[in-house]
């Protein structure tokens, strides 16, 4: 059998051609997988051969006869992710050097799996693995090697999503993960700094079990995803910019960002998938490579829309539209939540029309308060001033744009009640 080695290529065309793009090798052997016209529930499910055997009849010794306990049928498993982010920008390097990215986990289960991807250029990986997190670079656990169709590495192109054969490798909910990994050529990299205890070293020490050494190195990189196998759940990923991924200012730590305080405090995994800067128009034309090519993920929240206000030609009928496209491409994957725009006290480095942004912002939000085919999350209402909508409450912003730490409490406070009184969690 050939290489069970995910290559997934960009998707840069016209957005009208971005549905079905993606999907992620799933560790199933060819035979074992879908084919053409089959769901994944109909793969998983067991064949009609597969029945639960009967109980036998047992004699006791006194003559009497009693049924035996039948067997118990295997729960089913199921890879979801448990960690995400994406990886817009590119950093490249003309030698091997090793990157120990930590990372926290939001699933627990038995086996889990790796997603690389490659920045704006080939990509050659030799060497990887993964352990429990330790303190100062150093490694919690021993390594254990990831593998590649069975290789201990491989070549790709550019903008491409490379996946690892499962291993067996058990973790817990919320647990942290140092993935090292030995590398050369262009890997996606994170807009921002937010993976405090991650590092670089010039030259192979993947199978370093010490602390690594080199330089810090806080910008999520090369690793896209971490899905991990077990019982099947609720699991989410949040679409947004910066405010999503996580930025608070001077320093950033993702763990603080509201889909990470969601998920502690829901106990299922709702993944990152915020980018800073974008807004509708690359979050369209990216969704592939980093949403629709997720595996397992049950909910859909969306973010986004600030850095769209009175841009350039932009008007709310122009928003309207894109965040309807937008969601047209997650129905089939997802039940949809969206959230209403923070307040924005100032235009951004870019400038712009204040009062008309402010109006856009009032328009947009009274919309997305009226669909009917995504629930709301209302999180301007928990954030803005009870007499003035376009300002937050004090000690919840750090530059009139971006939530504080505690915004970002605040936000996931109110996110996590909505998705248990909405969504039945």
């Amino acid at each position: 059998m050939g290489l069970r080695m995910a290559l997934r290529w960009g998707c840069f065309g016209a957005l009208s051609v971005l549905v079905g793009c993606g999907g992620m090798d799933d560790g199933r052997s060819p035979e074992e997988s879908s084919g053409p016209g089959r769901t994944d529930a109909e793969v998983n499910a067991p064949a009609a051969t597969e029945s639960v055997e009967a109980a036998p009849t047992l004699t006791l010794h006194d003559g009497h006869q009693v049924q035996a306990t039948p067997p118990v049928a295997p729960l089913p498993t199921q890879f979801q992710p448990a960690f995400h982010q994406s990886l817009r920008e590119s950093v490249s390097v003309g030698s091997f050097t090793t990157y120990r990215i930590k990372v926290p986990l939001g699933r627990a289960g038995s086996r889990v799996r790796v997603t690389f991807r490659s920045g704006d250029g080939s990509l050659t990986l030799q060497r990887a693995t993964v352990a429990k997190a330790g303190a100062n670079g150093a490694l919690g656990s021993a390594p254990v090697a990831l593998t590649f169709g069975g290789q201990a590495g491989f070549t790709t192109g550019t903008r491409t999503l490379v996946t690892s054969d499962p291993i067996a490798f058990p973790v817990g909910f919320r647990d942290e993960v140092a993935i090292s990994f030995e590398v050369k050529g262009a890997l996606g990299k994170s807009r921002i700094q937010a993976f405090p205890d991650s590092w670089m070293r010039t030259g192979a020490f993947a199978t370093t079990q010490g602390a690594l050494g080199g330089q810090t190195w806080e910008y999520a990189t090369g690793v896209a995803t971490v899905d991990v196998e077990g019982a099947p759940g609720r699991a989410f990923v949040a679409i947004g910019d910066s405010i999503t991924e996580g930025y608070t200012g001077t320093w950033n730590d993702t763990r603080n960002a509201w889909p990470s305080r969601v998920e502690k405090q829901l106990g299922v995994p709702v993944v990152n998938s915020g980018a800073s800067g974008q807004g509708f128009w690359d979050a369209n034309l990216q969704l592939p490579q980093e949403v629709l090519s997720l595996q397992g993920v049950t909910d859909c929240v969306v973010l986004l829309g600030v850095n769209d206000l009175a841009a350039e030609g932009m008007t709310v009928p122009k928003l309207q539209q894109r965040m309807t496209q937008l969601l047209d491409q997650l129905q089939p994957m997802c039940k949809l939540w969206v959230s209403t725009l923070l307040p924005k006290e100032k235009m951004g480095a870019d400038g712009g029309d204040f009062e008309l942004m402010k109006a856009q912002r009032h328009e947009f939000n009274a919309w997305l308060r009226s669909l009917t085919r995504a629930q709301l999350i209302d999180l301007e209402a928990v954030t803005r001033q009870p007499g003035n909508v376009d300002l937050f409450i004090d000690g919840l912003e750090v530059d009139g744009i971006h939530p504080s730490v505690e915004g970002h409490r605040v936000m996931a406070d109110e996110a996590a009640r909505t998705l248990k009184a909405k969504g039945g969690l």
